[in-house]
């Protein structure tokens, strides 16, 4: 098992407070500001197609479905998060199904990512108003990145994860705006079924605009309607 090196240079970052409202998970700042979380702004992409899919295999189905993809990819998230952090004991009591899923993407973890500063950290952007829990961030061929863990069942193109770039570029953004540390470099690294894993990497800055858009949208549809629940 290969030993991943860790350093947080310095920086201290806040532990933020959450919880999920009628509106979405919401972060609240050290100073009290409470933000909506990356995922629930960027949850309006698309948001009338999985309405049109629930309706179509119907809400149990639905229900059923998303429930067994979150579990899974919050128990490969651990994984990943376990066995970059050195843990002897990484794979816990999980279930083979998932370990295997991790397995897949260990190769790249052991041959790509080293020279870790954070897993699993909190970020918020007062400039962006938005918060968030970023999966690593770290080197990635040698270059500072940030990571984000996926699970799929089926292989991905790009045209599919416009949403997960957003979220990434938000991660740098924020990250930027605490710490003053510029991260170009974003990864997705996506296990899916079957195949191979897939890497995705792109410049953060590239897709930065593509998230302000998505957040003013957010903000007009929600925010201006006085939704703070």
């Amino acid at each position: 098992m290969k030993t991943f090196v860790h350093h947080d240079h310095g920086i201290d970052l806040p532990t933020l407070t959450r919880k999920t409202t009628e509106s979405g998970r919401k972060y609240f700042t050290p100073d009290g500001k409470a933000y909506p979380s990356v995922t629930t702004v960027l949850g309006i992409v698309g948001k009338e197609g999985i309405i049109a899919w629930r309706k179509r295999v119907g809400e149990a189905e639905a229900n059923r479905i998303s429930g067994q993809a979150s579990r899974r990819g919050t128990a490969v998230h651990k994984l990943c998060e376990d066995y970059l952090d050195n843990k002897e004991d990484w794979k816990g009591k999980h279930v083979p199904s998932n370990i295997f899923t991790f397995n897949s993407l260990r190769p790249v973890l052991d041959n790509q990512v080293d020279n870790l500063w954070f897993q699993e950290c909190y970020l918020y952007s007062d400039r962006l108003r938005t918060a968030g829990q970023v999966d690593c961030i770290g080197e990635f061929d040698g270059e500072l990145s940030v990571i984000d863990f996926k699970t799929s069942k089926r292989l991905k193109k790009e045209s599919d994860i416009t949403s997960y770039f957003m979220q990434v570029s938000f991660y740098a953004a924020a990250f930027y705006e605490m710490t003053g540390v510029p991260i170009k470099q974003g990864v997705i690294l996506i296990a899916v079924d079957d195949n191979e894993p897939q890497i995705f990497k792109i410049n953060t800055f590239d897709y930065l605009e593509h998230f302000l858009a998505v957040r003013k949208l957010y903000g007009e549809k929600y925010e201006k309607m006085g939704s703070n629940k």
